[in-house]
């Protein structure tokens, strides 16, 4: 992640596409950044580019080592591998902006050479006061160019460094999703672009970066639409091709508001933990202010054939924490029995519990895939598999397991102890048999069974179930069932 502060990079004719994603470490990785990133990395891995991973690390009170380490387990996760960028380095480091002080003092000093930047040295004091003159005259405040044509500041009194923006004019570019935009330069302001300790605030550090990493396309929230002209004058300053520019969408939650927890919307990794399918959560992502044609279950190769900027929508996604699970579970159908049986398996050895062969295993996934939309559920469907239930669902012993269907339960107990093959081809004829002789519908006796085993009323079929349990452990729980009947349990 390290290296030498190099020069000032020469202009380059580099042909491959160069893309980047900025977080910064102040919080989790949500769901608005992830999709970002993942619309450069699909554009990236579609022209056969570079995807680029750099933090924005100046903002040192709310910056943590561990949420630098969630957002690149959150990439890890994803599986949005980057080829330029902490862990893996490359020829444009650092890849954080607190390692990049030289490289900023180095771009504002040809700013400042140049005329386009100067040093400011008004106090904090001197422009609040400013500011409050502006409140009590009810009109928005404007650096007043105290500065502005002073050349008697040396380098070494502290100060800020402003860029000059220019007073008359407009500024422009053609976004690749929303089409042409343009300020009057009037509306801006002589801005801060280098504090005194070299850090570079918001606008003049993306530049910056953007310029030395080679950046050909810039890819982000429409949030900082606000941004890019000022950024603009700032490439155009320093003499560098100013890049494309691509502005996604909010991404609003059901009652259009920002998106935020209330919404269901979490941090990447509390989605791993619920038992999601990365490539669910990529696919449900790229929909979500994207679409080719009516697909809406992809591949990630998919993904990376289909996607272009053109088919980016023009107005805000909303967040659909249904939508999501239908999407995860239209995934999770597609797995392998192996490869979800290796998935749910990590999460039963994280409980402790055994599945035994893989062949059981793989039955266990497969049968209750069924009925589970995300392997949290499937976990927690399973979970009776493993640990006997610790009491038996009261509604369904009140419906079900009444004095009546003791002795059936005994009956079958006893039927079954011998019947061969423990699965549905054995099983299923002692039931059919049951029910004829004791003129019984098969719900009663298979919930019955049901609330006996598994201790409710929901599950995979019986039969499965008990092929699956296995016959003694089947037996033990349907004989507590038949003490719960006859109240003697």
């Amino acid at each position: 992640m390290g290296g030498a502060p190099h020069p000032l990079r020469p202009l380059s004719s580099n042909p491959r596409p160069r893309v980047r994603f900025a977080p910064s470490p102040t919080g989790y990785l949500h769901i608005g950044g992830a999709r970002t990133a993942l619309f450069n990395w699909l554009f990236a891995r579609r022209t056969g580019g570079v995807f680029i991973l750099r933090i924005e690390d100046t903002d040192a009170e709310r910056s943590t080592q561990a949420s630098l380490q969630a957002i690149l387990d959150s990439m890890h996760w994803l599986g949005l591998e980057w080829d330029e960028g902490p862990e893996v380095g490359g020829p444009h480091g650092p890849y954080t902006q607190t390692e990049r002080k030289a490289i900023y003092r180095q771009y504002a000093e040809k700013l400042i050479s140049s005329g386009a930047a100067y040093r400011c040295v008004c106090t904090k004091e001197q422009l609040d006061q400013q500011r409050k003159a502006a409140e009590a005259a009810k009109r928005p405040f404007r650096y007043p160019g105290t500065c502005r044509e002073r050349k008697d500041i040396p380098v070494d009194v502290p100060h800020v460094v402003r860029f000059r923006m220019p007073a008359t004019g407009e500024t422009g570019f053609d976004d690749l999703v929303k089409g042409r935009i343009k300020v009057r330069n009037e509306e801006l302001q002589d801005e801060i672009i280098l504090r005194f300790d070299n850090l570079p605030l918001y606008n003049f550090g993306a530049v910056v970066d953007d310029v030395s990493m080679e950046i050909t396309l810039v890819a982000r929230g429409d949030d900082h639409v606000i941004n890019t002209p000022r950024q603009v004058l700032m490439y155009q300053a320093l003499g560098y091709p100013v890049p494309q520019f691509a502005h996604l969408p909010m991404i609003l939650g059901a009652d259009k508001t920002r998106l935020s927890k209330r919404h269901g919307a979490v941090s990447v990794l509390q989605y791993r933990d619920e038992g999601y399918e990365p490539q669910a959560l990529l696919n449900y992502l790229a929909r979500l202010g994207w679409s080719s044609g009516d697909q809406e279950i992809f591949t990630i190769a998919e993904l990376i054939e289909k996607f272009d900027w053109s088919g980016c929508g023009h107005t805000a996604g909303v967040f659909n924490p249904t939508k999501l699970l239908w999407v995860n579970a239209e995934h999770m159908k597609r797995l392998t029995p192996a490869e979800l049986a290796a998935r749910v398996g990590a999460r039963f050895a994280a409980r402790g519990w055994n599945a035994g062969s893989q062949q059981r295993l793989e039955r266990i996934a497969v049968v209750f895939r069924e009925r589970a939309q995300t392997l949290q559920e499937l976990e927690g469907a399973a979970k009776f598999l493993f640990e006997r239930p610790a009491a038996l669902d009261a509604a369904g012993v009140t419906k079900f397991l009444t004095p009546a269907i003791a002795p059936v339960l005994e009956e079958l107990i006893a039927a079954i102890a011998t019947a061969e093959p423990f699965s549905e081809a054995g099983l299923k004829p002692v039931f059919e048999a049951m029910l004829a002789k004791h003129n019984l519908k098969m719900v009663a006796l298979a919930q019955a069974c049901r609330l006996s085993i598994t201790g409710g009323t929901v599950s995979p079929p019986i039969y499965d179930v008990m092929e699956i349990l296995g016959r003694e452990e089947s037996l033990a729980r349907l004989r507590h069932g038949a003490g719960t009947a006859r109240g003697t349990a």
